[in-house]
């Protein structure tokens, strides 16, 4: 063995590069594999009411203007796109209700932002539904241990996740190409060293690159996964070398997570998924507050405070000053009191309490100021193996209730059904895929194993009936409400 191969072998990218490779459907537990039709199903959904918004509207034009004619299928439109654009256009409609999976570790992230980098892949390789699966399950491994591997999490250090999906996406998209251990970890190089996010993103007023930057990390794996393939070298180092990740975010990794026991189990099996369209750590304080409402038939004019008890993060980033002035719908869901308020007032948290009229709803936003996020450091002690929320409700009449959550609905300790899902999937594809349409597809992704052709399922997620924007939030609205009646 060369020197040169010896190196490339003791780097982390190395490691990881050759198990990707390696990695068959074969080698996938039952477990693993049902969930990653569970978590498509659900991306699927949230893809097609992504479909119907504003900013997936927008980059659907730009791109119409730039992407090139190839393999992969846009989701909605059904066009034929480059691997590239297709990446980026899925990821984007999966991501931008804020609606998809979270896993939070150090630090969060949405790992089926990543599936698209798969979809692509296999559709240029003209691959079937076991290699989709493959590559979901792939996405999920490495995007989970990144997620715990820093202490702190970069996110407590300013940057934002979307860094971390930029070492794992090409992983992904170079394992669905069929690319050798070799090129996969060039890819990795390539798209890792040009593609750290910053946290702005998501602090203060927020913007639609909130939910771009992880979309957008996705087509920077897919794109450094087609130049490795042509023989392209990006730095194997990338990780654990010379002004590689470890070296410029410091203090503290724990490098040995990332290939501990790979294949042993498997992470998408302890991913969550969101019970409401909101940021992660709303979900737990919104359980909460619908809980105690309902519970004790409490409506706006009765409450004079609601008091939030979280993390230190949730208070710095969920309950700034520009929260409790929410002037846009990425600011409103990840704002606190502003979910908060919604739950008071409406009852539900759904897609519906997010359209602008909501938002400047004068008897929602009258609710803002009764909400109070405070940092509880005995919360932060039991995190993250906890997302516990305390909440107090206190009257105008001087009563007080209070209920304590560890984990939100939709946590892998209180997991969404699989008839839930359904139900979650049907709701936002209303205005996009007729009932039959639905049937179809969801009867493919339950049957993913069987499917040849990757490029047939993704034909079955074109819009057949007009997208009307107010048809998701209404079916939002209804999905929830029949939920929340079972429950």
């Amino acid at each position: 063995m060369s020197a040169t191969a010896a190196t490339l072998k003791e780097t982390i990218t190395a490691k990881m590069a050759r198990w990707a490779a390696a990695l068959d459907y074969a080698h996938l537990s039952q477990e693993a594999v049902y969930q990653a039709k569970r978590f498509l199903l659900d991306s699927v959904g949230c893809a097609l009411g992504g479909y119907q918004q504003h900013d997936v509207k927008i980059a659907l034009q730009v791109l119409d203007e730039v992407a090139g004619r190839g393999p992969a299928t846009v989701i909605g439109t059904g066009k034929k796109v480059d691997p590239v654009s297709a990446s980026l256009a899925n990821a984007l409609m999966i991501r931008c209700m804020d609606y998809n999976d979270i896993y939070w570790k150090q630090d969060p992230s949405h790992p089926s932002d990543i599936f698209p980098a798969a979809m692509a892949g296999c559709e240029r390789a003209k691959s079937g539904g076991k290699e989709l699966m493959v590559g979901f399950v792939l996405g999920h491994e490495f995007e989970m241990r990144l997620c715990e591997a820093a202490f702190p999490g970069i996110r407590e250090r300013g940057w934002h996740h979307a860094t971390l999906t930029a070492f794992v996406s090409p992983f992904v998209a170079g394992r669905a190409l069929r690319l050798s251990w070799e090129q996969i970890q060039h890819a990795v190089g390539i798209s890792a060293s040009r593609h750290c996010t910053l946290g702005a993103v998501t602090a203060g007023k927020l913007t639609m690159m909130k939910n771009t930057v992880d979309p957008m990390a996705t087509q920077s794996g897919m794109f450094a996964a087609l130049l490795a393939e042509k023989g392209y070298t990006g730095p194997e180092h990338v990780i654990d070398g010379k002004e590689g990740l470890v070296h410029c975010f410091g203090p503290e990794w724990k490098l040995n997570l990332l290939t501990d026991g790979l294949g042993d189990s498997w992470r998408i099996t302890q991913c969550g998924m969101k019970f409401f369209p909101t940021e992660a750590l709303t979900h737990a304080p919104i359980s909460a507050v619908l809980d105690l409402v309902k519970k004790n038939d409490l409506h706006p004019d009765q409450v004079a405070k609601i008091q939030i008890r979280s993390l230190a993060r949730a208070a710095d980033i969920l309950s700034d000053p520009s929260k409790y002035d929410p002037h846009t719908k990425e600011t409103a869901d990840h704002s606190l009191p502003y979910v908060i308020a919604a739950a008071l007032v409406d009852r539900q948290v759904t897609p519906a309490q997010f359209e602008m009229a909501k938002i400047m709803d004068p008897v929602i936003r009258a609710q803002l100021k009764k909400v109070e996020v405070v940092a509880d450091p005995e919360i932060e002690k039991v995190f993250p193996a906890l997302q516990r929320v305390i909440v107090t409700i206190t009257t105008t009449e001087g009563q007080s209730f209070t209920e304590q959550l560890d984990y939100p609905k939709g946590d892998p300790r209180n997991p969404l059904t699989d008839q839930e899902i359904e139900e979650k999937f049907s709701a936002l594809a209303e205005g996009v895929l007729s009932p039959q349409a639905q049937k179809k597809l969801k009867d493919a992704i339950w049957g993913l194993e069987k499917i040849s052709s990757v490029s047939k399922l993704m034909a079955l997620m074109k819009a057949d009936v007009r997208a009307r924007k107010p048809l998701v939030a209404k079916a939002g609205a209804k999905a929830r409400t029949r939920t929340q009646q079972r429950r």
